[in-house]
Order: C-alpha cells, then sequence, then structure tokens
C-alpha cells in the first residue's frame, strides 16, 4: 500500500496498479474501515479501481500525520475485502435512436449487432468507481471482444440514459452531457437524483446486469419512472427481472 499527498487537502492511497475484482472489493473494505475509524479531520474517502482517495481538514490535519494514521489502521483491519455487492438489473433498449453507435460498434467488432447486444448481456459488471458526472458508473470489464477506442471526435451532446462503451468499460450517461464514449443503447432509469438518498442510483461496489428491452417496455417504465419515487421502482422492477 502507497500513501500520497493528492494536493494540499488530499491523500491518494494505493493497493496496485492493477484491476481485479478482488483488489477492488479490499479498496472497498478498506474505505469503509476509514469511514468508521472517524478520524480527525478527514472529509471524505472516494473509492475507486484499485485506490482510494481521502480528503482532509488542513486546519485539523496534516498528510504526516495522516498516513501515520492510515497505515496504522491497515494493519489493524487485515487484508480481506469486502462482502459482494448486490446485482443491479438495468433495462435497456438497444441500438436505433438509442444506440446510433451500434452497427459501426458491431462492424469494427467484426460481430453482428444482435451478436454485439448478446455479448453486452452476457456479463455481471462490476461499479468499479462513480465519476466524470454525478452518477455515471464505470463498469467493468468488458468482454475483450468487445474493445474499442473512444470515438476519434467526441459529441457535443449524449442524450441522458445512453449506454456506451470504450477500451474495456461500459458505462451510463446520467445526464446530458459532450461525451466521446459509444453509444449502443438507452436506459430509461435515472442513476442520479440530488433528492434523494443516496442520491446515485447505483454504488461503488454493486454489480451490474444488463437486460434487452423493446420500445414498448421503454415508454412503460419511462412513465413509471416519471411519477417519482424511482429508487423504490427499481427496486420491484429488479424483484420482476429476476
Amino acid at each position: 500500500m502507497r500513501i500520497l499527498p493528492c494536493g494540499f487537502d488530499g491523500a491518494l492511497i494505493e493497493f496496485s496498479q492493477r484491476i481485479s475484482p478482488s483488489i477492488h472489493r479490499r479498496t472497498i473494505r478498506f474505505s469503509k474501515a476509514i469511514e468508521d475509524a472517524r478520524i480527525l479531520g478527514v472529509l471524505e474517502v472516494v473509492p475507486s479501481y484499485c485506490s482510494l482517495l481521502l480528503r482532509y481538514d488542513p486546519l485539523l490535519t496534516e498528510f504526516a500525520a495522516l498516513a501515520h494514521q492510515i497505515r496504522a489502521l491497515k494493519r489493524q483491519s487485515g487484508s480481506g475485502g469486502a462482502p459482494e455487492g448486490p446485482v443491479r438489473y438495468i433495462p435497456v433498449r438497444y441500438g436505433g435512436d438509442a444506440g446510433p453507435d451500434l452497427i459501426d460498434s458491431a462492424k469494427a467488432c467484426v460481430l453482428s449487432p444482435e451478436q454485439l447486444i448478446a455479448t453486452h448481456l452476457s456479463k455481471t459488471y462490476r461499479v468499479y468507481a462513480i465519476g466524470f458526472l454525478p452518477g455515471f458508473p464505470y463498469l467493468g470489464l468488458l468482454p475483450k471482444s468487445l474493445s474499442l477506442p473512444r470515438l476519434d471526435i467526441p459529441r457535443k451532446r449524449v442524450t441522458k440514459g445512453s449506454v456506451a462503451i470504450a477500451s474495456r468499460q461500459t458505462g451510463i450517461y446520467p445526464r446530458e452531457s459532450p461525451g466521446g464514449w459509444r453509444l449502443i443503447g438507452q436506459t430509461p432509469f435515472e442513476l442520479f437524483c440530488e433528492t434523494e438518498d443516496p442520491p446515485t442510483l447505483l454504488q461503488t461496489g454493486d454489480r451490474v446486469r444488463f437486460v434487452a428491452i423493446d420500445g414498448a417496455e421503454d415508454e412503460a417504465i419511462r412513465r413509471r419512472v416519471s411519477q417519482g419515487n424511482w429508487m423504490r421502482f427499481e427496486r420491484e422492477w429488479r424483484q420482476g427481472a429476476l
């Protein structure tokens, strides 16, 4: 484990340079241990692929003292990983106006559009990080057969709910924004709402399975989501999807 300064009020705790489920689970577990320890001055702990970012108040503590406390806590907490997170089922309408890059992406992968969709649906993905936009999940790892670079020219506008792929990752745009990932589908689910607690549908450490839906199902889900209390609806829909 390495602890590195990150600006004047941050510390980066690195567990590895390698991405793997076991390392990620260790990262999640130690993130929770830091939160539970309530170390003086610590404001926020943000876990990611194989590291976590710790933000602190420099008026209450300093990097050297904090690093000492973190190392002591690591010795006490051991090296085990967190339990597997819950599986979330996310509905996706693939192709057409919902996935404008599906056909070109399939050609680049030497697959038919149907084969690309089936491959994308075949895996349970891990939420390795939340970032870029509030609620944007970085999901991995994508099958190697679907690994493609980002677009040469990013779009100025990506529709909210777009499901996209880039390299060995897949993700979901929680709101309209610019973006350079390849768009293969769209979900009617909301991924972020500032009035909810927590405000993001997916949490780091969760697992995700995509479920293909047609246009009629997409419209029906959108109508239900628009009525509010969408996180509760996600749980209800998930139970029906099992």
